[in-house]
């Protein structure tokens, strides 16, 4: 197991570093000042007004992969954090919910959020997190958990990392030969396994990737989750465990009493490891309608959630169904772009 991470959390309530956390300034002074008076204009307190931004990760990467261009590398997310320290007001998701239901919302407030459970956040984001005191949410996925395995999606990718530079051949399930000669061809690649893959039955899906296995001639599982003791250390940290349900189904696709059993004994297993009830909820994939329905978000309210979130782009507002909350990643490779896109959320523009 590893060491825990044990620096204290120290969260100024508007967002900024203190203690001894130092802020090395990613925008020029005055760049950084025209970001908060923008912000301020366009998201401004009071009754009625108030959006949220709220970012969604779901690993770290400690040096750039060219298989996963979603995820950033910890340099990446590190000058994110400052940004966010500088000119935002970032919250506490659940706080951050509260305070848009009763049109309490700061201008400029952010929300930090992490999907499945990933061990990098405790490694490498829960670090950078304590350096400017910023605190955020990880919905956990419970199954690759306590298998101490990997997400299937996880399992593609290191397929088709270890292939040979040659191309695979899956015309016996109708996807034809897709090349591997280059890093972008097998980026590529297993952006079309990852594709064909996510909306199988769970059945169909480990018959995929154990033919995956075959291709690859190695063992595909990895050890890249969370385990109990990690989770401990989030929660001594104030870092707030969510629901994920338990292995990651498409929840649109499996009947009723398998979604109801996702979603129950997900936060069932948490509660137990972390001793708090779970207050909020992740849809895997999120999108409303191709992924989850109005019946399961009946189901997370009679579980006991008080919300929960989907993968619909934009900022959140109050008119938005507490258990239909919007929330996207930031792809910009940029400070500027960074902070640009952020503003353009806080002013509904997207």
């Amino acid at each position: 197991m590893r060491a825990p991470f044990s620096a204290p959390v120290s969260v100024h309530p508007a967002g900024r570093p203190t203690g001894n956390a130092s802020v090395s300034h990613v925008l020029p002074r005055f760049t950084a000042s025209m970001v908060r008076t923008a912000g301020d204009l366009i998201a401004p307190r009071g009754k009625g007004a108030g959006r949220l931004c709220i970012l969604s990760y779901h690993r770290i990467l400690a040096n750039p992969d060219p298989l996963i261009d979603g995820d950033p590398d910890v340099e990446t997310f590190r000058w994110q954090m400052r940004l966010l320290a500088e000119c935002f007001n970032v919250m506490p998701l659940h706080d951050a919910v509260q305070a848009m239901a009763s049109e309490r919302m700061p201008p400029r407030a952010v929300a930090i959020t992490f999907d499945d459970g990933y061990s990098s956040f405790h490694d490498l984001a829960l670090p950078v997190l304590t350096e400017y005191g910023l605190p955020a949410t990880v919905f956990v996925t419970t199954g690759h958990m306590q298998a101490k395995g990997s997400m299937w999606n996880d399992m593609i990718l290191e397929a088709v990392r270890r292939m040979p530079p040659t191309s695979l051949d899956l015309r016996e399930i109708g996807l034809g030969e897709l090349p591997l000669r280059t890093a972008e061809q097998r980026r590529r690649t297993a952006q079309v396994l990852t594709d064909r893959c996510k909306y199988m039955a769970l059945p169909e899906r480990d018959a995929f990737t154990a033919l995956l296995q075959r291709h690859a001639g190695v063992a595909l599982q990895q050890d890249l989750m969370l385990d109990d003791d990690m989770l401990r250390t989030l929660v001594k940290h104030r870092i707030e465990i969510g629901g994920h349900t338990v292995s990651h189904p498409i929840l649109a696709k499996i009947d009723d009493d398998a979604a109801r059993a996702e979603i129950v004994d997900n936060k069932r297993v948490l509660e137990a490891i972390i001793g708090q009830p779970l207050r909020l909820f992740a849809y895997p994939n999120g999108k409303r309608r191709a992924d989850y329905t109005a019946a399961h978000v009946q189901m997370l309210e009679e579980a006991g959630y008080s919300a929960a979130f989907t993968t619909e782009t934009g900022a959140a507002t109050r008119a938005h169904p507490r258990f239909e909350l919007p929330r996207a990643r930031p792809w910009d490779a940029t400070p500027g772009m960074f902070a640009a896109r952020l503003l353009r959320w806080l002013a509904g523009l997207i």
